[in-house]
């Protein structure tokens, strides 16, 4: 029997032609796991801005004011809005100018991935109003999913590789979840004994889980983007925010698995069209 009621949700993000991230990841994991993506494009890039040389691209902004009032218009309803990379203060306006036209619905669950930077460093597009405005951003939230890097920068604090002890991390997220979300995800928490950990907050339940993973020796653009999206997808069926996590944990760890021993050009991102039925 075939399910008529499909969440929907509303993917704000940009759109790299050439390289496994944002748009052309988001919209594959959602789709395959029964949700509607309505995508409002940020930015097309040719390809994403790792490795690639200098991109060709156009800006978007000018167009997010005229999508919110069209869908307004047409009196759209979403099961979920999810912020993904803005590239400049005005865009991060009109994501809560969408929170407000779209996020007060009850049961539209609004997440944010704020993503600044990593590797300790903030994304050069990046400067101090965008990040005062991504913690404003943060606060209208229910989810969050920041990594290492953006935890510190969100909360002001000074990045560190040192490990950092189970009471640190509860410590830490709870700060985070302080801001306004009640729900979040930290990643790439480093953990005793050299290992690395994702864990949650749930505010509601006032309960943390702590998610182990393996990591490999190389990096790849666009994790983060296909973890917020099957978190997502997971959340919309109605899984809890531990058990939603240590899937995108699952999935991620192991399309890099993959991927790695498939020794591919990292610049292109994990094998996703092989995975979506992990």
């Amino acid at each position: 029997m075939m399910n008529n009621k499909i969440s929907k949700v509303a993917a704000i993000q940009d759109l790299a032609s050439f390289g496994r991230c944002s748009l052309s990841v988001i919209i594959p994991i959602l789709s395959h796991m029964g949700v509607q993506v309505c995508p409002v494009p940020t930015a097309v890039f040719s390809t994403h801005t790792g490795g690639f040389g200098k991109p060709v691209f156009e800006d978007l902004t000018g167009m997010m004011h005229g999508y919110i009032e069209h869908w307004k218009a047409l009196d759209l309803k979403f099961d979920c809005i999810y912020s993904g990379f803005l590239s400049n203060e005005k865009q991060i306006d009109e994501v809560l100018y969408f929170f407000d036209a779209f996020g007060e619905g009850e049961g539209t669950l609004i997440a944010v991935d704020p993503v600044m930077g990593d590797h300790g460093q903030l994304y050069k597009t990046y400067n101090e109003t965008m990040q005062k405005k991504m913690r404003h951003l943060v606060s209208r939230a229910h989810v969050v999913t920041p990594n290492w890097t953006e935890a510190n920068f969100l909360l002001d604090r000074v990045y560190s590789t040192d490990a950092i002890k189970e009471q640190d991390a509860k410590e830490m997220i709870k700060a985070i979840s302080d801001l306004g979300p009640s729900q979040v995800v930290l990643k790439g928490i480093p953990y005793e004994n050299g290992r690395k950990i994702n864990m949650t907050y749930d505010r509601a339940e006032d309960s943390y889980c702590m998610i182990p993973y393996e990591e490999v020796p190389s990096s790849y653009p666009g994790t983060g983007d296909c973890f917020a999206s099957r978190l997502i997808g997971e959340l919309l069926k109605g899984e809890s925010l531990a058990d939603s996590a240590k899937s995108a944990t699952s999935f991620v760890t192991y399309g890099v698995k993959v991927t790695y021993e498939a020794k591919t050009d990292t610049r292109e991102g994990i094998l996703l069209e092989q995975l979506l039925d992990f």
